[in-house]
């Protein structure tokens, strides 16, 4: 997660970068946002590029990896 926003008021994007990269800095693609302050829905991410990367071998986050069981979970099952 990449940290952008004011001070006191944290925004993240939710990012796929390689792990010898700073926080911050360079990475590959951004799959979504997250607002620690906001209630309720606080985040979006794109589910299927997020399990795109991970076939390919990324690793998610603890944080990321919750927010991706919560998004499945949102998702109804296809029929």
């Amino acid at each position: 997660m990449k940290r952008v926003g004011a001070k006191n008021t944290p925004v993240f994007r939710i990012v796929v970068a390689d792990g010898r990269s700073p926080r911050d800095g360079k990475f590959i693609e951004e799959i979504g946002t997250y607002h620690p302050l906001k209630q309720g829905d606080n985040f979006n991410i794109k589910l299927d590029r997020a399990q795109y990367w991970i076939s390919k071998g990324a690793q998610p986050s603890e944080t990321v990896a919750s927010f991706i069981k919560k998004a499945v979970k949102a998702v109804p099952a296809a029929a």
